[in-house]
């Protein structure tokens, strides 16, 4: 009996060894209880846009994640929405995972190439799978953007559960989209394709109620879950509630200047920003904001007061979600991440798409979006986004936004908090973090490790770093002053190295050339400083020769930004109160030297 209790014994762990040969996946060892992870993705949310960050916006939940957890200042992702997701969800470069460039600007050289499918491709692993297989439930809500197909969507990249938008944006109260040849947006839930929407859908309620459903459906066997919380908000169009609209009115008639000033001297105050910070350059195509006439400035700020609803309302929901977690007696057990998937959107996205009258589009946009009245702003039919100067705001104190290379573009706020973050809570650190860490950071908090080889195929390796060392205290940065990051999307291109930081954008916005920034002197990129520092160019493209090379990196022979500077007004700098032509008041001359004509 005793031998064939261990022969039965040795059968089951060499079966449990196949098993796991077959998936590569290790499967922890610990019997302790392993944490939840809650990573919430704000979509087109601006680094500045959150109160721990500098804003006037009030986010009193997303606060006190920050208050529990650390604030990390130098976080990047990448420009635009899926290919920072299929960065984070990949731990792959964009080249290489599938997103090499969005789906929707895929350019004519790029079309058939490995890397550049417009989705998240089968030669990589989501880390959901890994989780999955490590024994945590896996949960997700709200934007997907990586693919449509039965074997791209949610559940087929690990999660177990889900309420996906699979499309880029839409309407926030149905399934409303943009373009005549895709007027309905796509849902899934649980693997499903949705026939129609839940009754009193509202997108970031939604989301929430969902996802508080899936935690408790299978809360009670003990097993530890990752969310996906994804949320739509606060990405155009500005659609929300009615009681959510007004709570800011007038407040943004003072126009973008003075709202970046409060906002960076808030920065400096709470240790965001260092005191010797100035503001980037205002954009140069957009106006003095004093010189605008009163009802454009009203009518202006009116949009800047629903994105800030949005991100109050995004912020309340979050806050039911932690209340819920505290309610169920698993929120000191949970891990959370929460970010922006990339600078705030400048670009109007709305025109882009509607095109010029008498096309097919245009009138699609006509009859679908057709709330144009500023009283019905939020409404279904509504489309409101805030434009380059509030876009600019939400990226204090940055250069550029969503979609450029600029800091405004790709740097991020970050905060995370839980049982893992060991350093004092409420502090702020600087180090070089990456979009591609989360990755190895969540396998490792969930005690599994990143395969080889994932069902018969061999994975490409990491290229993130893990942060558990900054997170316990050990350590202020993952990376060395060796270590590199690099980007490529539309054509822009950067390669970014300690303090250094190699930019090549398209004319205006950049000089289609490279330019070379200190960003620890310099971090709003307003010196470009090549000419003096050859040599440290040199060193950076051979960089950067190494990152095409490693990862398949084909610039595009289309961009969207192609011909961009045609479309804008000449650039010349943007100095406060230059000309002083349109400054100059009416002389009055002393009342004693007044006098009527002689006759």
């Amino acid at each position: 009996m005793k031998h064939l209790l261990i022969f039965i014994l040795m059968a089951i762990l060499l079966l449990c060894r196949e098993v796991n040969a077959q998936t590569g996946v290790t499967k922890p060892q610990t019997t302790e209880k392993r944490p939840n992870i809650v990573i919430i993705l704000g979509d087109d949310m601006g680094y500045s846009d959150m109160g721990m960050f500098g804003s006037e916006i009030k986010t009193p939940n997303l606060d006190n994640l920050a208050r529990a957890g650390t604030r990390f200042t130098k976080f990047y992702t990448c420009a635009s929405c899926s290919p920072t997701r299929s960065v984070l969800l990949s731990g792959v470069d964009t080249h290489i995972n599938g997103l090499g460039n969005m789906d929707e600007w895929t350019a004519p050289n790029q079309e058939g190439v490995d890397g550049y499918e417009g989705n998240l491709n089968d030669r990589v692993v989501a880390f959901p799978q890994l989780l999955k297989d490590a024994g945590y439930h896996t949960y997700m809500v709200g934007k997907w953007h990586m693919g449509k197909t039965p074997d791209k969507i949610p559940a087929a990249r690990g999660f177990e559960r889900d309420f996906s938008l699979l499309d880029g944006a839409g309407s926030y109260w149905d399934m409303t989209n943009f373009t005549a040849l895709t007027p309905k947006s796509l849902f899934t839930e649980d693997g499903r394709y949705l026939t129609k929407l839940p009754k009193n859908y509202y997108a970031t309620e939604t989301y929430t109620d969902k996802l508080i459903g899936f935690i408790d459906d299978n809360h009670a066997d003990g097993k530890p879950f990752f969310a996906y919380v994804s949320y739509q908000a606060p990405h155009d169009p500005y659609h929300l509630p009615r009681k959510w609209r007004d709570r800011h009115v007038g407040q943004y008639d003072i126009g973008w200047d003075m709202v970046r000033n409060q906002r960076l001297k808030r920065q400096v105050e709470l240790g965001i920003m260092p005191d010797s910070t100035t503001l980037a350059e205002r954009m140069w195509f957009v106006p003095d904001y004093s010189l605008l006439a009163p009802a454009t400035r009203a009518l202006i700020g009116r949009k800047m007061e629903l994105y800030a609803g949005m991100m109050e309302n995004m912020d309340f929901h979050i806050g039911r979600l932690i209340e819920h977690l505290k309610e169920i007696g698993e929120y000191d057990n949970t891990v959370f991440i929460v970010f922006g998937d990339n600078g705030a959107e400048g670009n109007d996205l709305g025109a882009m798409i509607a095109g010029t009258p008498g096309t097919r589009d245009y009138l699609f946009w006509a009859m679908k979006w057709s709330q144009t009245d500023p009283n019905s702003w939020g409404d279904p039919g509504s489309y409101v986004g805030y434009g380059p100067g509030w876009a600019q705001v939400s990226m204090t104190p940055f250069s550029q936004y969503k979609g450029w290379l600029g800091e405004g573009g790709i740097r991020n706020a970050l905060i995370v908090s839980g049982p893992v973050v060991k350093r004092q809570k409420g502090s702020i650190n600087n180090g070089l973090m990456f979009v591609a860490d989360i990755m190895p950071t969540l396998l490792e908090i969930a005690g599994t490790t990143y395969p080889k080889t994932f069902k018969g195929k061999e994975l490409p390796p990491l290229i993130g770093k893990s942060w558990m060392k900054v997170l316990a205290g050990e350590a202020e940065s993952p990376r060395t002053q060796k270590d590199y990051l690099a980007w490529e999307l539309f054509g822009n291109r950067v390669i970014l190295q300690g303090d250094w930081k190699l930019r090549w954008e398209y004319k205006s916005f950049g000089k289609s050339d490279w330019e070379l920034f200190n960003l620890a002197l310099d971090p709003a990129e307003r010196k470009d400083v090549a000419s003096q520092n050859p040599d440290k160019v040199k060193e950076l493209l051979i960089l950067w020769d190494d990152y095409v090379k490693s990862n398949n990196v084909i610039i595009p022979n289309r961009s969207p930004f192609e011909g961009i500077s045609d479309q804008l007004p000449q650039r010349f700098p943007v100095e406060t109160g230059y000309p002083p032509l349109l400054n100059k008041r009416q002389f009055i001359p002393p009342k004693e030297m007044m006098a009527d004509p002689k006759k």
